[in-house]
């Protein structure tokens, strides 16, 4: 092997540049002549680049002068007549889509709301129901006051607890007042309307009423008004209950045996308890009812009349015993003259 020529290596290292081929060229910055005279490199991309920047700054400022001037108003009218049209249509199309996250919570608050106004309805009708209810109450007491002053009366005023038979009796009721108020039996139980019974028995706090329509109840009436020959009726008689309050013809109604067979009372007259203001268990001058219709029998030559109790059965609430003046009791009593002691 000669000196001279090439070691292993470098013949190996010529072999592999010459299969890689040539060297691809690098581009050599290329120097130019600035304004101060001296040598500036080129890099290259700078150039352009700043050129654009100048164009669109140029662009900015002439659109910008163009604008403060009348010249574009025509055209600017005219493109915002014709995109217009346009814009509201798409403005149309898209509003679904847009409002479908406002539609649901629209939606979610209207239901909020609506169970907040069922919620307040609620409440207002049962402070109506309970007013309303108040209301009546307080009604019915002051009836009670009435009576007292109309039937020269003192009454103890007692509210209805109960209904229910008491032994063989069928229409009787409970009331919350009883010997403590100074209720004792036989005395006289009215309400605002007129007679409603008469007290069975008595326990401390409580009192059994037999109401006038129990079959088994006989009070003694007068009839007030003219009969069929215009004179002056005033007959007296047994009133009767029939024992029904409801699902019959007479459910509820009460009639009159008159001792005097000739006598006919006119429909409408009505009807009283009579007696010395003393006597038990029914004291004088209670209205019962009215004279619905008067019928004969020929059979027995009797004559019976029909009346329709002032007082409402199926409604009893607050009564009033007649007790005699002075009584004493652990509640306020209603005197004659109308007042409370």
């Amino acid at each position: 092997m000669s000196l001279l020529s090439p070691r292993p290596s470098e013949r190996l290292r010529k072999g592999m540049e010459q299969r890689k081929g040539p060297k691809p060229m690098v581009r050599k910055p290329r120097e130019r002549l600035n304004r101060r005279g001296s040598l500036e490199t080129n890099a290259g991309g700078t150039g352009p680049k700043r050129t654009w920047l100048i164009v669109l700054v140029l662009c900015c400022a002439t659109l910008a002068t163009l604008d403060q001037t009348p010249v574009l108003e025509p055209a600017r009218t005219a493109v915002g007549e014709v995109l217009s049209p346009l814009e509201t249509g798409a403005a149309m199309v898209a509003r679904p889509f847009t409002g479908v996250p406002d539609w649901f919570d629209t939606r979610d608050d209207l239901r909020a709301r609506l169970a907040e106004l069922e919620a307040e309805n609620s409440k207002l009708r049962r402070q109506v129901e309970v007013t309303d209810y108040g209301r009546a109450k307080l009604a019915e007491y002051e009836s009670i006051t009435r009576a007292a002053e109309d039937l020269g009366y003192a009454l103890v005023p007692a509210r209805v607890t109960a209904f229910g038979p008491a032994q063989t009796f069928n229409r009787t009721v409970t009331i919350d007042a009883g010997s403590a108020a100074g209720i004792r039996s036989d005395m006289s139980v009215v309400t605002g309307d007129g007679l409603a019974g008469r007290v069975l028995r008595v326990t401390k706090t409580s009192a059994t009423v037999l109401l006038i329509v129990d079959a088994a109840s006989v009070v003694g009436g007068r009839v007030g008004g003219a009969d069929t020959s215009g004179k002056k009726s005033g007959q007296v008689g047994m009133v009767r209950g029939s024992g029904v309050v409801a699902g019959r013809s007479d459910a509820g109604l009460l009639t009159l045996d008159l001792i005097d067979q000739s006598a006919a009372p006119l429909k409408g007259d009505t009807v009283l308890t009579w007696g010395d203001g003393r006597a038990a268990p029914y004291v004088s001058g209670l209205p019962i009812g009215e004279v619905t219709d008067t019928f004969a029998s020929v059979r027995d030559s009797s004559r019976t009349v029909r009346i329709k109790p002032y007082v409402d059965f199926g409604s009893l609430d607050v009564v009033g015993v007649v007790v005699p003046n002075g009584t004493l009791s652990d509640r306020a009593v209603v005197t004659p003259e109308g007042e409370l002691r």
